[in-house]
């Protein structure tokens, strides 16, 4: 493997791809799997001494074919199908030992990915909360409920779901209750908020970090402070990368751009410091529009960022 460490109890990478976009506000993220494949991702893997195995992409019926049922929380009925089994699959992968590298689609895939993580450390402990870490790189916080997102799009829901905040049918994917304790999650890269979501957010207990903050502070201190918090009493580290967090003069592709996001080289530092950590055990990156990018770009980025954090280094 590429790490040497805590990293080194897996014994196959597995690559879950999830073309779903029901849960964002334009399609072409559905169509993010095949593009991070197409931009030689199991290649890239190869050549850093990464034995990697694709476990295929999660089916996915077109939104045409599907009614919005709740204008609240769109296409409820459907990301929760495919959350509930991206969950499974994980789950299956870390009980067999296995890193899963889960590749989107639209953020909403996260309930699925990190609800499959609780559960698999749930089976192992019941009677004690998950004691993961969670890395979130995102230009949103994604905290909204039902109740207060302006658009009704479950992909600006998932941190809240796995804090138990949210729909039912979400929040008891794996077991019922939150799936993370915010004092282990740290966002990183945040610039657009909702205004009903900074006061979660501020409420939350999540350690959050904008841009401002990486402005002021540089990146390699905000990230060694933000796994100081992650792997606090932490058996496990997940990270949640939404290509987002990137400013779209770097990464074009990608459905709900900013203006002032992190530069190539921030994101890159940010991921290489997670493999020097070794604690890294699963990872998911999400939100490649093909439709958006010129020329695979963007996909072939995020290939270069998932290699970072698994372990590619300079020199």
């Amino acid at each position: 493997m590429a790490n040497p460490g805590k990293t080194a109890h897996y014994k196959t990478l597995r690559v879950l791809g999830v073309p779903l976009d029901h849960g964002a506000g334009r399609r072409g993220v559905g169509m993010g799997p095949s593009a991070i494949r197409i931009a030689k991702l199991h290649d890239a893997l190869a050549r850093i001494g990464i034995r990697s195995i694709d476990d295929g992409d999660i089916h996915v019926d077109a939104p045409e074919t599907q009614p919005t049922v709740n204008e609240k929380a769109k296409y409820l009925p459907l990301v929760t199908r495919v959350c509930k089994e991206v969950a499974e699959k994980v789950k299956a992968c870390l009980d067999q030992y296995g890193f899963p590298l889960v590749i989107g689609g639209d953020h909403s895939i996260a309930i699925g990915t990190i609800s499959g993580i609780a559960a698999h450390m749930h089976a192992k402990n019941p009677s004690t909360p998950p004691r993961l870490g969670l890395l979130w790189f995102d230009a949103h916080a994604d905290i909204n409920t039902p109740d207060t997102s302006p658009s009704g799009n479950i992909h600006g829901m998932p941190v809240a779901c796995l804090l138990g905040k949210g729909p039912k049918e979400l929040t008891s994917i794996g077991y019922e209750g939150p799936k993370l304790n915010p004092v282990n999650v740290a966002q990183i890269g945040l610039r657009d908020l909702d205004e009903l979501e900074k006061k979660a957010l501020r409420e939350s207990g999540i350690h959050a970090y904008t841009m401002a903050d990486i402005d002021r502070r540089g990146m390699a201190t905000v990230v060694e402070e933000a796994l100081t918090h992650a792997m606090r009493d932490t058996d496990m580290l997940h990270v949640s990368f939404d290509i987002d967090s990137l400013d779209p003069r770097v990464a074009p592709g990608t459905g709900t751009t900013k203006q002032g996001g992190l530069t190539y080289r921030e994101a890159h530092l940010a991921l290489e410091m997670v493999a020097e950590s070794k604690m890294l055990t699963s990872m998911e990156l999400v939100e490649v529009n093909p439709t958006l990018d010129y020329q695979n770009q963007t996909a072939e980025l995020a290939v270069e960022l998932i290699m970072s954090a698994l372990g590619k280094r300079i020199l």
